[in-house]
């Protein structure tokens, strides 16, 4: 057999022999790309057993320990496993929640599938930043193969406010048990939800009995046809910076505006969860206003977690697309039923609300405009070296433009494009990621004693963007799995 078929050979018959996939598995000959050495990409060896990295030599191999599977690694690259700090697991994208919770066939199709699509494009550590079903993680985690999972636990939403909003007030409530109350913002609340029972500490104590590792919140005064929403007042926000802060768990705040980031960049946020499409009344500049310069000046020596999230606007776009649906790579991700029912008229049913009456052309050019100003802002960050930690908001709304796996590798073609560097966009979606939300003691380099989720490829990803396109072989916790098995169209 040649040499270069037999890591992907050997990852298929493991895959037909699950108990062997947490064994001893050298890995050897391969070019280490590990975020912390970014200066010694050189020829070494990985050692894996009982799941976690037992051994990392540099140089030529030595033999291989014994009862171990080789993989012979020579001509490839061996990378930690990507991490994607901005998920939403409990949605189906392209269907509407009461379709994606009720059970149908397609929904229960994609939820089998969802974990292999992360993996398939090398995202082994997935973190969801607000979790509405727990169920839906306790189900993945179940599957045979399937990323890390960490969660934000239910996020802190003030009430009424987004995206409480975009449910039905006498529903609200219900669909979002950790609400938050704010004297600085009264609104009318049911009777039967006492604010003693939803204060600042109850909500953050909450998220850590079920075993969250952040804290979610939101400023968003709202979009379309929920405007002027409620938001946080700063003492609010305070109170929730405190008692994250003594809980030990990191403060992440959807903001997407120069407003919000403002707001959470003074309150002092650890991850800002979106790029900044919006200036308010800086819209209209060609330039990056000095105000927003400053601001970001500010990110950049807190070392603030930045996630751009520029696939929250493609992903729209993709219904204004016209061959979107018949990209091949969508065939890998989601199953091919689904994948028929968005061309249906029921699976268009979110294209109205993305178009609100404009033809598809107008659509997309209203959307050139947000995205300049995002792409400025990223430009400017990756000039300074930001603190940038991946994540692509899979799915950002109920879109089929946002798919697991793809979402993420479409997001880092995007930031390359928009100023980040190969390297920055590494270690973004690696020892970035791990750093600020503190994981890693356990992720995102390859070192001893760390779990061994790693990814071989067929092409550096400090050479070209299309390396994350180039994955041969998962590893998760030990668990080796063949790329190609891993496809919605493989099974």
């Amino acid at each position: 057999m040649k040499p270069a078929l037999l890591p992907a050979f050997l990852a298929a018959l493991m895959l037909c022999a699950p108990a062997l996939g947490a064994g001893k598995t050298w890995i050897a000959n391969v070019k280490l790309v590990s975020p912390e050495k970014l200066d010694r990409i050189e020829t070494g060896s990985v050692l894996i057993d009982g799941g976690r990295i037992a051994r990392v030599e540099r140089g030529p191999s030595t033999a291989a320990p014994l009862g171990a599977t080789v993989v012979d690694g020579q001509g490839y690259y061996l990378t930690p496993g990507l991490i994607d700090s901005h998920v939403h697991l409990h949605v189906v994208p392209g269907m509407r929640m009461e379709q994606g919770a009720s059970g149908d066939s397609l929904a229960r199709a994609y939820f089998r599938q969802m974990p292999r699509s992360f993996l398939y494009y090398g995202f082994t550590t997935v973190i969801d930043l607000a979790v509405s079903d727990y169920g839906t993680i306790e189900r993945l985690r179940k599957e045979p193969l399937h990323p890390d999972v960490f969660h934000c636990g239910e996020p802190l939403v003030l009430a009424n406010g987004y995206p409480m909003s975009f449910f039905a007030p006498d529903k609200r409530f219900q669909s979002f048990g950790n609400y938050l109350f704010d004297p600085a913002m009264p609104t009318a609340v049911p009777e039967q939800f006492a604010p003693s029972a939803h204060t600042v500490a109850a909500g953050v104590a909450r998220v850590a009995r079920a075993g969250g590792i952040c804290v979610k919140t939101h400023f968003e005064r709202g979009f379309g046809a929920e405007r002027n929403l409620p938001v946080m007042s700063n003492a609010k926000f305070a109170e929730v910076r405190a008692a994250t802060s003594q809980a030990g768990k990191v403060l992440v705040t959807h903001a997407n505006s120069f407003e919000a980031q403002s707001f959470a960049v003074a309150g002092g946020a650890d991850v800002l969860a979106h790029g900044m499409w919006h200036w308010g009344a800086l819209n209209g500049q060609a330039g990056l206003p000095q105000e927003i310069r400053t601001l970001l000046d500010t990110i950049v020596e807190r070392r603030t977690g930045y996630q751009p999230t520029m696939q929250v606007l493609y992903g729209l776009r993709a219904y204004v697309e016209p061959d979107y649906l018949n990209h091949p790579a969508l065939r890998k991700v989601v199953p091919a039923a689904l994948l028929a029912w968005f061309s249906t008229p029921q699976g268009q049913w979110f294209k109205p609300e993305v178009t609100d009456g404009e033809v598809d052309a107008a659509v997309l050019q209203g959307m050139e405009a947000p995205l300049r100003r995002q792409r400025a802002v990223v430009a400017y960050l990756a000039g300074r070296d930001a603190n940038f930690v991946f994540g692509s908001d899979t799915p950002s709304s109920p879109t089929y433009g946002n798919l697991p796996g793809l979402n993420g590798y479409r997001e880092m073609r995007q930031l390359h494009a928009a100023g980040m560097s190969l390297a920055q966009l590494f270690k973004a979606a690696t020892i970035n990621n791990a750093r600020t939300f503190r994981l890693d003691g356990e992720l995102g380099t390859i070192e001893v004693g760390k779990a061994a989720n790693l990814l071989l490829m067929k092409t550096s990803p400090l050479e070209d963007i299309s390396a994350y396109d180039s994955v041969v072989t998962v590893w998760v916790r030990g668990r080796q799995a063949a790329r190609e098995a891993l496809a919605a169209d493989a099974r």
